[in-house]
């Protein structure tokens, strides 16, 4: 493998030390973002604690028995109402794209997605994962899926921004009272935004870019526009209307209270903190505790957060797991929840987990039922409860860590997820005969045992550390429980000794002691994670590895991966040693090239052991030029792909210089015939004796063209590469002129080249000659394609509404010509009329796959300098 000379590490470490308060803040920007999140729940916590002064908690709880089952029932069709209408948002994108899939398909997919999305709220566990999995398997390309996933998020916030100021426009003396500006002042900032969103739908017209600053977006047509606002004020009416029914009557009109709704809704989403979890909540308080009891306010809440966000997420999992134990399997309404419902399953049950954790340690800061403690006093041992307890709100706290398993599909998380749950299932009958919490986790239980086959990868659960997101989630639950525990012991004066209070009574106590247990294990982990060892040294292959990956190479259909013959590369083996992965690393990129070498049912769990050990040694993980058949175990793993260029491949079965379109290359073959060139295979036991010869030409040509040996996706000229298989060459009146060895494995189905030299003074058109000969002999020998290579930045999208990648690309690709010959390679392989797939970097979001491109670029040049000197 070729590391990076002093010189570059001395730039490496400039740069990773550059000083200044920017770099600083580039570098840590994830743990300052997340930082953030928790000072903004902190914040809106205190802010409930206040607002709920006059409350306690015995008022709240009897305001939630106090609400009729016609108000849950109510409920309950609002919010089936409101997800039907969130179908819609999918639907209109899917349409936005031009791309069409049945409805059924969609509608799960956007169901699933919103009961993720709505319940956990955060990066790991996003609608857009669910969106990205599911249609990954229905046929739909990477861009297409993120600009499905940017339509439905631009149209959720206009068209909340338009419900809203229409809402105020209209009852804006009845909102004024509850957020204490002036009704002119509420309708003057309603016009303003109204004004300025009709603005700038009359000058997009119908779908023109509109430039904002350096910001440039693409808005749908009137029709496309018009009908999404409807599903939006649809979606947001039902939305609001789970939530009034909940209510006292009487509290406040339906229409002001759909116009403060959609306000909490917007600050939440503002705010970015996970489902919007306590701003939401602040908001409503602080504008209806003015008109109802607050008491029954928390409690509708409550009722809401339940039916609303975790209620879905119970149905989409009860669909899976029917599907799975073959209750209704034979159903045609099952065939979408076949199709696409192991792509889902994991997420789902992560998610619930995540819910699971918080009702664990929120259910040990709360006091039992009167009537439970009387129970529990009368069968078991205080140490017992007291225990139970306890340890019940730990694995509340190693919920959260399983969760990210899985979401991850790691088999050791689902182990570790049923014991858990178990456990914690016999510990809240001891702690509380908590018969709900205890029906939830069995529910669990029996979800993970349905879905036991999505979960075989065999990575470690702890290989490596929590990432902020996830770390977030953690200070979230800790900061809910704190906030829960003073609300419920509000009128109980803190002193040393309730540390030491061991009674049935003693309830304070005992969540006390709880949420410390909670707080130390979840700062052991933060720690844990936070200070792992820096990146360790990434080895070359050794010999024996070298003819382990040899030998898969030769079984299986990609030329290209005879490039694990230069030896620069590190390997990776499966834990069946039927493939590997060859790759190299540059600053903190592990780069592999290619997808996975070896069998497709290798792939998903070498995948993910390659990105789970450059996790754990604190590097990003690349996957390089891979092509679309992998993309779906990729997006499993977390990962997004990024079109790089596109592959050119000729049919050799269909190749003969028969017809008009090949009446150039023809006159080329012609051309070098009279010229006198003469084509020749030297075999591999051949190659030493024309090494000299070669050397030159090689050296001639690096000259010629002011470059200098690359690496990595490229071969170099190194004689025992060169000697490992054919070469053809071009001679001239004896001497050879021009050479490309050949790639070739043993089932015939690819054959390839990858140096490809001449000298300068040789006759034009040589290269024509050479490629025309190679394919007419390799088609003679029985291989059924020829791999022309990828061309950089080639078919990426130019269109306005492109993702920026795509269109950052095709700017390069069209007026880089000063930097790498992007049109002329393309140019080249078009002659031969190939069949043009895509290639993509794969990497995790942000500014990952731009890092990432840099680092590959780096790799593949040598340096720096190399990448400046071609």
């Amino acid at each position: 493998m070729t590391f990076p000379s002093a010189s570059e590490t001395e730039v490496d470490e400039e740069q990773r030390n550059e000083a200044g308060w920017r770099p600083f803040l580039r570098r840590n920007q994830r743990y300052f973002s997340a930082i953030a999140t928790l000072l903004i729940i902190a914040l809106f916590g205190a802010a409930i604690f206040h607002l709920t002064a006059e409350v306690h908690y015995d008022e709240v709880v009897s305001a939630l028995a106090d609400t009729s089952w016609t108000s849950v029932a109510a409920a309950m069709l609002f919010t089936g109402l409101s997800f039907l209408a969130l179908t819609f948002y999918d639907v209109a994108a899917l349409d936005y794209i031009k791309r069409k899939l049945p409805y059924a398909d969609v509608a799960l997919t956007a169901a699933c997605a919103y009961a993720v999305g709505n319940t956990a709220g955060f990066g790991p566990l996003s609608g857009g994962a669910i969106r990205y999995r599911s249609y990954s398997r229905l046929g739909l390309q990477p861009e297409e899926i993120a600009r499905v996933v940017a339509f439905v998020t631009l149209a959720f916030g206009l068209g909340l921004a338009t419900v809203t100021c229409l809402s105020l426009l209209t009852v804006g003396e009845y909102v004024a009272p509850l957020t204490g500006l002036e009704p002119f002042w509420l309708r003057t900032i309603a016009i303003i935004v109204l004004g300025g969103l009709l603005t700038t739908f009359i000058l997009a017209g119908e779908g023109r870019e509109v430039s904002i600053g350096r910001f440039s977006l693409r808005l749908p047509d009137s029709r496309t526009a018009s009908r999404q606002f409807l599903v939006t004020a649809l979606d947001l009416a039902a939305s609001a209307s789970v939530l009034y029914v909940l209510l006292p009557s009487g509290t406040i009109g339906w229409p002001a209270f759909l116009a403060v709704y959609s306000f909490a809704v917007g600050i939440g989403v503002l705010s970015h903190v996970p489902a919007g979890l306590g701003v939401f909540e602040a908001v409503m308080i602080a504008t209806l505790g003015r008109t109802a009891d607050v008491d029954t306010i928390l409690g509708a809440l409550v009722l809401y957060r339940l039916i609303y966000h975790v209620l879905p997420l119970l149905i989409a999992i009860v669909m899976i797991v029917g599907v799975e134990i073959r209750q209704f399997a034979g159903h045609p309404a099952a065939s979408s929840v076949r199709r696409i419902g192991g792509r889902m399953a994991p997420l789902l049950l992560a998610t619930l987990a995540l819910v699971l954790a918080i009702m664990l340690v929120l259910s040990s800061v709360t006091p039992t039922p009167d009537e439970n403690l009387a129970f529990l006093e009368s069968y078991v041992p205080l140490p017992l409860v007291e225990g139970a307890h306890f340890l019940a709100s730990l694995l509340g706290l190693a919920l959260v860590i399983v969760a990210r398993g899985l979401a991850l599909r790691l088999d050791g998380a689902w182990w570790a997820s049923v014991v858990i749950a178990a456990a914690a299932l016999l510990l809240s009958l001891l702690k509380a005969v908590a018969l709900a919490e205890a029906g939830m986790l069995a529910f669990f239980v029996v979800g993970l045992l349905a879905s036991r086959r999505f979960f075989v990868r065999p990575a470690s659960l702890f290989g490596q550390a929590l990432t902020p997101p996830w770390l977030m989630a953690i200070g979230v639950i800790c900061l809910g429980a704190f906030v829960v525990l003073l609300f419920v012991y509000r009128d109980i004066e803190y002193s040393h000794e309730l540390w030491w209070q061991f009674e049935f009574s003693a309830e304070a106590p005992r969540g006390l002691r709880a949420l410390l247990g909670v707080t130390i294990g979840a700062s052991a982990i933060a720690i844990w994670s936070l200070m792992r060892p820096a990146t360790t040294t990434v080895e070359p292959a050794s010999e024996e590895a070298l003819e382990r990956a040899i030998a898969i190479v030769d079984a299986q259909g990609m030329s290209d991966a005879n490039l694990v013959r230069m030896g620069d590369k590190s390997i990776m083996f499966s834990a069946d040693g039927s493939a590997f992965i060859m790759y190299g690393r540059r600053a903190r990129s592990w780069i592999a090239l290619f997808d996975p070498v070896g069998p497709l049912e290798a792939w998903p769990d070498l995948i993910w052991q390659f990105m789970e050990t450059a996790r754990a040694n604190g590097c990003r993980a690349v996957f390089y030029q891979v092509s679309p058949v992998g993309l779906a175990y990729y997006a499993d793993a977390g990962l997004r792909a990024f079109r790089v260029g596109e592959l050119a491949e000729v049919d050799l079965t269909r190749f003969e210089l028969k017809g008009g379109k090949w009446a150039n290359l023809r006159q080329q073959v012609s051309r070098g015939q009279r010229d006198g060139l003469e084509f020749s295979i030297v075999e591999p036991e051949g190659v030493p004796a024309i090494l000299p010869e070669l050397a030159t030409v090689s050296y001639a040509w690096l000259a010629h063209h002011s470059a200098r040996e690359k690496g990595f996706s490229l071969g170099a000229f190194d004689p025992q590469y060169l000697a490992a298989q054919p070469v053809g060459v071009l001679k001239c009146a004896g001497r050879i002129v021009a050479f490309a060895n050949i790639l070739t494995t043993a089932t015939k189905e690819e054959g390839s080249v990858d140096l490809m030299r001449f000298l300068p003074d040789a006759p034009k058109g040589s290269m024509d000659f050479l490629f025309v000969q190679l394919m007419e002999y390799l088609k003679a020998q029985g291989y059924r394609r020829f791999n022309l290579g990828m061309a950089p930045l080639s078919g990426m999208s130019s269109r306005q509404i492109a993702p920026v990648w795509d269109r950052a690309g095709r700017a390069f690709f069209e007026h880089g010509e000063r930097f790498y010959n992007f049109k002329g390679l393309r140019a080249f392989k078009s002659k031969f009329h190939p069949r043009w797939q895509p290639r993509y970097l794969v990497a995790s979001g942000g500014l990952n796959p731009i890092l990432a491109l840099m680092d590959a670029t780096f790799l593949i040049g040598g340096g720096l300098k190399g990448v400046i000197r071609k």
